[in-house]
């Protein structure tokens, strides 16, 4: 399972969503071997005035959180944050305004179709 959060300034983020969704789920599908077909993405834009960040970024700045089953190794983990540094910057966000996190919970923490997230068959490896 994973779901994407993505937090930007909305006069930076909101002309780019689809390509940024699109670059994302690429990503995750080839660092992850996620199913094409699996997206779950929020995008949250906001107003200059309610995103804070750090000095040194520019309005283009944004934040990148994944929410996953643990089980994914180091190098897989690693090689999603790789690629997402390099194809995001097609995008205009250079790899000083974008943050990646990524957080893990047990598949018992997750509920989704009617089950517990340990006691679903899935159609994907979650331990690559």
């Amino acid at each position: 399972m994973s779901q994407v959060k993505i937090y930007g300034v909305k006069d930076c983020l909101n002309p780019i969503k689809p390509q940024l969704s699109d670059v994302i789920h690429s990503c995750v599908v080839d660092a992850l071997k996620y199913p094409v077909g699996k997206r779950a993405h929020r995008f949250f834009p906001l107003d200059k005035s309610d995103f804070y960040y750090p000095s040194g970024r520019t309005d283009h700045y944004t934040i990148i959180e994944f929410s996953l089953f643990e089980g994914r190794s180091i190098k897989a983990k690693k090689l999603l944050i790789h690629l997402l540094f390099e194809r995001i910057q097609k995008l205009g966000i250079s790899a000083q305004d974008l943050e990646i996190t990524i957080f893990e919970t047990p598949r018992h923490n997750w509920g989704f179709r009617g089950l517990p997230g340990d006691e679903h068959e899935l159609n994907y490896q979650v331990e690559i």
